[in-house]
């Protein structure tokens, strides 16, 4: 049977309704359908009704700042922050020499880490001075530092009670500022009372960075042991023999997979510095895992830091450093195992 405008009605494989194009016209029925009208068709379909599952592990990552554009690190970067959730590792920064840039490091990775992970990240000034410090490079919008959350560590019960106590930066970093006074009421934190405080915010926030102070203290090298320790250097020969000779002290005491997992980070401090930063990559190349972050303006002012406004090239390498970090970072932080190559009262100290 043959009905006018809709094509052969029958039993065979043919029959079939053929809709007409926009100019009204009819293809035969037997003609394969053109690569323009699949495209018109797929265009038409619905949406799906269930958004893409993701791993059970796995938050909805937060948006990506126009800043940093689209790419393979981005997205791996986003996607690892989204992972991660209390007990969260923790990440310690120190250095083989002093005024290498370690607080400026942990408040630009910080706060990118802050614009990456779904929920808040904490940073620690745990240096123990009273002047300097994370304070320059995060802001102060309240006179609470890092004695308020380690002075009354029992009374800690909530991510609520650290929030009230402390700064937040530019992009969101919560940041326990170091104390500016030293008096018998006010003081910077001891040594195990930082240690009681980063075993709190371990079980209160997905990611912990620490600003420890130069590794020539028995502290920083029990405190190193982290899931993440990350040494920084200045770029130049110097710091960067420096930095070397610690991670050959590192595995001459029996901290080999301390050394291993260190991820070394080098700031340059000059805008004159990209010949030296060539000659200290090649000497670092046997150094592990070597990041380089180039001078900026924004990094080298001693103002908050908004990851957002630094240069491109500066956020690839931020990108690069946390990266880095985050591959370190299990999904869910196993026990840390102990350490039984040195005294036992160093156990009990972290």
């Amino acid at each position: 049977m043959y009905r006018p405008g809709i094509g052969h009605v029958g039993d065979n494989a043919a029959d079939r309704v053929v809709p007409p194009d926009r100019m009204g016209r009819r293809p035969p029925v037997d003609a394969a359908p053109s690569a323009g009208r699949l495209v018109a068709q797929a265009a038409d379909l619905p949406e799906p009704s269930t958004p893409l599952a993701l791993p059970g592990h796995v938050r909805s990552p937060r948006t990506v700042p126009r800043e940093f554009g689209s790419g393979p690190q981005v997205e791996r970067v986003w996607l690892m922050a989204a992972s991660l959730r209390p007990p969260c590792p923790l990440v310690c920064v120190s250095s083989a020499d002093g005024g290498v840039g370690r607080s400026t490091l942990v408040a630009a990775l910080g706060g990118l880490l802050a614009l990456a992970c779904p929920e808040p990240v904490v940073a620690v000034d745990m240096t123990g001075r009273a002047w300097g410090g994370l304070v320059h490079r995060v802001g102060r919008r309240h006179e609470s530092s890092v004695w308020d959350a380690a002075g009354t560590i029992d009374q800690v019960a909530s991510r609520a009670t650290i929030e009230r106590v402390a700064q937040v930066g530019p992009t969101g970093l919560h940041a326990l500022v170091g104390e500016m006074e030293m008096t018998s009421l006010r003081r910077p934190p001891s040594a195990d009372e930082a240690a009681r405080l980063a075993r709190r915010l371990r079980t209160l926030y997905p990611l912990a960075l620490l600003d420890l102070p130069a590794a020539d203290v028995q502290a920083t090298w029990v405190a190193l042991r982290a899931v993440v320790p990350v040494l920084v250097a200045r770029a130049t020969t110097d710091s960067l023999q420096h930095t070397l000779r610690l991670l050959a002290q590192l595995r001459a005491v029996g901290l080999t997979a301390v050394a291993d997992r260190s991820v070394l980070v080098v700031m340059a401090t000059s805008p004159h510095a990209s010949w030296e930063m060539r000659a200290v990559q090649r000497q670092a190349a046997t150094a592990g895992n070597v990041v380089p972050v180039p001078y900026d303006p924004g990094l080298a002012d001693p103002a908050p830091i908004d990851v957002r406004r630094l240069r491109r090239v500066t956020r690839t390498a931020l990108l690069d450093v946390a990266a880095a970090v985050l591959t370190r970072c299990p999904a869910r932080s196993a026990p840390r195992p102990r350490w039984r190559c040195g005294p036992a009262r160093w156990l009990a100290a972290w």
